[in-house]
This record gives C-alpha cells, structure tokens and sequence, in this order.
C-alpha cells in the first residue's frame, strides 16, 4: 500500500525535517531481556497473489482442486513436492524444496483478514462482522498492514512494535520497499532504504555551493529558538543515519555471494532479490547498528493477475515468473543467513492483498478473493508443519461466500503475525497495541499459531 497524502503528512510530522531529508527519522527496536537477537521479515506480495496456486494438495482433494480451478489449475506432475505432508508447491518454486527438508520453512493456509470470527451463515446475515470494502485493493492492503478491519487505519502494525521499543541511533525499523503504511507507528518512522544505490542528502550536491553551506549552516543551528534547535538534531542525525546505511551498503559482503542463481550462477536481479540482499547485509551489521531487534518490510508487485496469470501448460505464465523470482530471492536469503550465522534468528513471511478466486476466468487468469494461503521462513520454526486447513474446493460450498473460490478465512491475520510478534519479543501487555483487535483473536478457542518449536 503506497502512502496516501493523510498518511505522507502524518509521516512528516512524526518524524520531522529528517523524513523529508532522505524519509530518515529515529525509530525503535523490540528489546525482550535475555533472548539474544531476533529479526522479523515482511515479504508484501502487491496485487493479490494466488496463493491456491503457490500451495497445491496433493492427496484426493487433488482432483476437486484440478476441477474448480480450472484452466489455471497446475499439473500435478509439475508441482514440487514437500517431504512428509500433501501438499505441494508451484513449479516455479522448486528452490525452497530443500528449505522444507531442512524444516525451515512452514505453510499457513487460508488466513486473511477477519474483524470477529465468522461462518458462511454469520458473513451472510452479519455485514457489521465482515471486514469493510473486501476484495479492494487499498483496502484489503491496509487492513493487512494496519490490522483494523472495520476502521481507519493511520499506522502500521511494525510501526506500532517500534513505538513500545528501545531506540538506537540508526534506526532498526527498516523498510525496502517505500514508506508503506505497516512502517508508520504513532511515534515511530523507520528507515526507508533503496533497494539500489545510497543515499543522499535532498538539494545537497557535492562541492562548495551557497545552497550547500546554508544546509550545513542550519543543519549545526545554534541558538536559534527550539524550534530550529530540534529540526537541526534531527537533519544531523538523519544525516548520520545515512552515512551508516551508506557505509554498510558499499562494503564487500559474504552475503552477495549467495544472491546467484544456482543454475547458471548469474546474480540475481530481481527487485525483491535486491531488497532481500540488502536486508541481510542489515542483519550483518547488527552488531555494529548496535540492533537487538531489527524489522524489515520487502516488497514485491505484479499479483493482481486478471489474465493471462498461466500459459497453455499453465506452469508458466506471469504468476510462475514472479513466484520464481520470489524463490530464488528466498532460497538466497536464506543461504545467506545460514553463512553470517542468523538463520535461527529470523522469520520471513509472507503478506498479500488477499487471495484469488479458485475458479479461474476466460483469459487463463483469476479475479480479487479472501483467505489466501502463506510461506513463512527461519530455522526457528517448528519443522516441515503446516498451520490452518485448506477450504473445501467444492465451488458454493461451506467455505466459499460466493459461487467463484472466495474463501472465508480460518486463520485470522492476528492469529499467524501474533505468533511472530511474540517470537520478536513483543510482550503480552503490548500486544493490543501492535494489533488492536488482539481480544478477539486471544482467548475463547482462539491463539497464535503454533508456528516456533
């Protein structure tokens, strides 16, 4: 979710004349005693990924899903296989098989967003239980980012984790792609990174020039009245701040190495493999940053396919082409965890719009859904589990609100972030401050999922 004006201004005002020079504010960094150093990975997949695709079953309920699905429906023989459970992933996927073996990566299926628990008999009678707008874009963008499914949502659920948090020099909120709402805290604003190049100082150009003088001038204000007092801290910390990113992001690192495409040893260029890069080269420095606790938000676009999302043999087309991608970025972050020695202390997981029909439509695409199936990644978790059920693939049936594959979700937003909130250290007292609806999804039958060993 791009930042709307409100949201730009209230970016502003939290974080001053450094947002604006260089989007460079101060921040936080959970910091839970004694559990050593842990980061949280946020993979945001724009447009609504078909996540009914990206994780197949494999057993008896092949056969429905080959046949509600479709023409976008994947060949079972394609799919790549996950050792011990039925279910398997899109071909395109192949990369993270050996991640599964390793028991470092989990599946979290249909979870989407919810405002209360609900069942097909209580989403028809019960409009004042849905979520608001489902199935738009920006709105089902910001009830995954901002966790309020029925109101307003003017921060993030990252933001809100670094305003309950300690507060380094250089900011442990960092965010690869843009200044979304998940990174806007009510205190908090994180440090926004391009995925390429350095940063640099807004009207600062190098040489000697008036204009450069009068920035360094205000930039050391003096005496000026306290207005002038706290905007040059914070341009001079903000300047600081990008000094410190630059110097990490122009060094030699280990981690480049593992950002190759295995088969032909290429490195990758995707976007998302570049923003995952340059969050391992973060994670590298964390002793240096002095970060306990680091937060990340990755992104990656293009999921809103309404056509042409498979080719005739329909493991190829615009949605195996970004799946690829997004593999080999993973199966390359995590190698590149592996050899700085922090695969056991972070968690990347998925996020999208929400799901995608299951039956698929007249140009070989699919249209806006709900529940969505996830990935989530780190040599914490339990190994090789699967969490939350797959829906029936009966069209109209008990778990589809319409007659096309929209599935009311079983696992709630809360439910699968919560547990990995906790795992960062978020503590029972500010868990209804990082998610304002905690209540509804924490107690009465109802929990985190089980996700860490």
């Amino acid at each position: 979710m791009c930042m709307t004006r409100r949201h730009f201004h209230k970016f502003v005002a939290g974080a001053g004349a450094a947002a604006v020079l260089g989007q460079l504010a101060r921040t936080s960094a959970i910091a839970a005693g004694g559990s050593g150093y842990r980061a949280m990975v946020g993979v945001f997949l724009f447009g609504g990924n078909d996540g009914w695709n990206m994780v197949v079953p494999t057993d008896a309920r092949y056969a429905g899903y080959a046949g509600s699905r479709g023409t976008v429906a994947l060949a079972q023989t394609r799919l790549t296989p996950l050792t011990g459970v039925p279910y398997a992933l899109h071909p395109a996927m192949a990369p993270l098989g050996a991640i599964w073996d390793e028991g470092a990566l989990g599946l979290v299926l249909n979870a989407g967003t919810l405002h209360a628990p609900l069942t097909k008999a209580l989403y028809q009678s019960r409009a004042d239980l849905r979520p608001t707008n489902l199935l738009s874009h920006s709105d089902e963008q910001a009830h995954w980012q901002g966790l309020r499914a029925r109101t307003d949502n003017y921060d993030g659920f990252m933001g809100r984790i670094a305003d309950r948090s300690n507060r380094p020099a250089t900011p442990a909120l960092i965010s690869l792609g843009g200044s979304n709402l998940a990174v806007i805290g009510q205190t908090a604003t994180p440090l926004v990174l391009p995925s390429t190049g350095t940063l640099g100082r807004n009207g600062y150009a190098a040489g000697s020039s008036a204009k450069n003088a009068a920035i360094d001038a205000f930039a050391t204000a003096a005496g000026l009245g306290t207005v002038a007092d706290v905007t040059a801290g914070q341009i001079t910390a903000a300047y600081a701040q990008a000094t410190a990113a630059n110097t990490i992001l122009s060094a030699a690192s280990v981690v480049d190495t593992h950002f190759v495409n295995p088969a032909t040893g290429a490195a990758l260029t995707s976007d998302v493999s570049r923003q995952l890069a340059r969050v391992a080269r973060m994670i590298e420095a964390r002793g240096s940053l002095g970060h306990d606790r680091q937060t990340f938000f990755v992104s990656q676009g293009g999921y809103d396919n309404h056509s042409a999302q498979v080719n005739g043999d329909t493991s190829t087309g615009t949605h195996a082409n970004l799946l690829g991608d997004l593999a080999l970025a993973l199966a390359a972050f995590h190698n590149a965890l592996k050899a700085i020695g922090a695969a056991d202390a972070v968690t990347t997981f998925t996020m999208s719009d929400f799901g995608r029909t299951f039956r698929g439509n007249a140009q070989n695409g699919t249209d806006h859904a709900w529940g969505n199936n996830h990935l989530v990644m780190g040599a914490a978790l339990k190994p090789r589990t699967v969490h939350g059920l797959y829906p029936s693939t009966v069209l109209g049936g008990a778990d589809d609100v319409s007659s096309e594959g929209r599935f009311l979700p079983t696992v709630a937003q809360e439910e699968y972030l919560g547990a990995i909130a906790r795992w960062h250290g978020v503590t029972d007292t500010d868990m209804p401050y990082v998610m304002p609806n905690w209540s509804a999804w924490n107690g009465n039958g109802r929990a985190p999922l089980p996700l860490f060993a």
